[in-house]
């Protein structure tokens, strides 16, 4: 057998040439055993940043870090392979609790939800976070702990784990300090490895664009969508791809605790923000029909709204947290489990009319210095603050009414923020069209 040297694979990259896929499946290899230093990973990935790869090359990346660690195994577990699905998102601000709605909405339905998530990181925050607000959760538990939650609720929203993806995080942590985050191969091969090792038969994944999100044009959120599409269908995965507009923040929350509680309003049917209910509705939808269990869209919402209506939904959400460690309670009281923050306050609006804009960028970087979320990865999240009650684009709005409900540390936090929210927010006398949620769809199948 020849030798293999990582600095060749990397000098090819260098050069612009092809690597083989056994070359690719060797250097990610040479990752887990030790053999490639952080320093010919930070090389790796910055030569393919900066030239690319092909979609096979992304294939060969993605299905050699799957194969890192475990990969898991669904048999006996009495789930039909077609209805094991993933959700997933490119983030946003405010669109994590999305998938804490959408995963025990779609195991009431009969749908089994295994997900690998992650922390939040910059304006936008992560399902890992809302997961970890909740007391006892195990966000990187065994790989059985994952499984048996799953089969036990039905879904089940972890964090990378040691054992599922390894060599994703290595390569991570590598990229997030040598600005090779951004590459459209790197950002496809890390998404696309985790749904693979969770041994999911399909991927619904919406592709965020706007201020909210880290794609800033529709065009290169169509860009990503169209990476991810071609390397799932080499892998043999199917896919679905929703391109969603989040120039304002996804529902009326932002931060750990808040977003919690929108969760169970959600669920409980006592409060559904129009924006967030249409990418809920439609998600849910394309996973339905992707796993057999319905015939049509119309006929998966028919579905999903019965399983609203009769609190099955909810009831899996209160399973899942309780397979997972969390308080067997949490939904019956969450005041027990979710202190409020000490400074509750409204936030005056300046002026009467019609909100125009909600830039959803600046809202998160106000919410980033109040502690929702973070500067960089080492944060730690203040749980308890943020905010509730936004408003969004069409509504009216009177002086002096709030804008929104600030949920701070101190009075202090709450000064130091207020003006920055305020002037993300633009009101008008004419009232703008809602825009739509989701203005592009993408797919294996196409």
């Amino acid at each position: 057998m020849s030798t293999f040297l990582p600095a060749q694979v990397i000098r090819a990259k260098r050069n612009r040439e092809i690597l083989s896929n056994d070359d690719i499946r060797r250097f990610v290899e040479g990752i887990g055993a030790g053999e490639i230093s952080e320093a010919q990973i930070g090389a790796f990935t910055m030569a393919c940043f900066l030239n690319g790869m092909t979609p096979r090359e992304t294939a060969a990346l993605t299905l050699a870090m799957r194969d890192s660690g475990d990969v898991v195994d669904w048999s006996g577990s009495g789930f039909a392979p077609e209805t094991i699905i993933e959700k997933h998102s490119t983030g946003g601000t405010g669109d994590e609790n999305l998938s804490l709605i959408v995963a025990p909405l779609v195991a009431a339905c009969g749908v089994a939800m295994p997900m690998i998530s992650a922390r939040g990181l910059g304006h936008t925050g992560g399902e890992v976070d809302l997961m970890e607000a909740m007391p006892g959760v195990a966000i990187a538990p065994s790989t059985e702990m994952f499984r048996q939650a799953v089969i036990s609720a039905g879904s089940a929203i972890i964090g990378p784990t040691p054992r599922l993806a390894p060599a994703d995080a290595a390569i991570y942590y590598i990229r997030d300090v040598t600005a090779t985050v951004e590459s459209i191969p790197l950002i496809t091969a890390s998404i696309l490895s985790k749904k693979l090792a969770a041994g999911v038969s399909g991927l619904v994944m919406s592709v965020n664009y706007g201020s909210g999100a880290f794609m800033p044009t529709y065009a290169e959120a169509q860009e990503l969508a169209k990476s991810l599409i071609a390397v799932a269908r080499i892998a043999g995965l199917p896919m679905v791809a929703p391109i969603v507009e989040m120039d304002e923040i996804m529902g009326d929350a932002i931060g750990s605790r808040l977003q919690l509680r929108e969760v169970i309003d959600f669920l409980s049917r006592v409060r559904q923000e129009s924006r967030i209910r249409a990418l809920v509705m439609d998600i849910s939808a394309e996973i339905l029909v992707m796993a057999g269990l319905a015939t049509s869209k119309d006929r998966a919402l028919d579905l999903v709204e019965a399983r609203l209506a009769d609190g099955s939904a909810l009831d899996r959400f209160q399973r899942m947290v309780t397979a997972l460690g969390g308080p067997v309670d949490l939904v019956a009281n969450p005041d027990v489990h979710f202190p409020p923050a000490p400074v509750i306050a409204p936030l005056p609006s300046p002026t009467t009319g019609f909100v125009q804009k909600v830039d959803a960028y600046a809202v998160g970087i106000a919410m980033v210095r109040l502690g929702a979320g973070r500067k960089v990865a080492s944060d730690l999240l203040d749980q308890d603050v943020g905010l509730a009650g936004m408003v969004h684009i069409g509504d009216e709005i009177v002086e002096g009414n709030p804008l929104c409900i600030l949920h701070c540390r101190s009075q202090a936090d709450f000064d130091s923020v207020a003006s920055a929210i305020t002037a993300a927010i633009s009101i008008g006398s004419a009232k703008p069209d809602r825009r739509p949620v989701v203005t592009g769809r993408l797919s294996t199948q196409d």
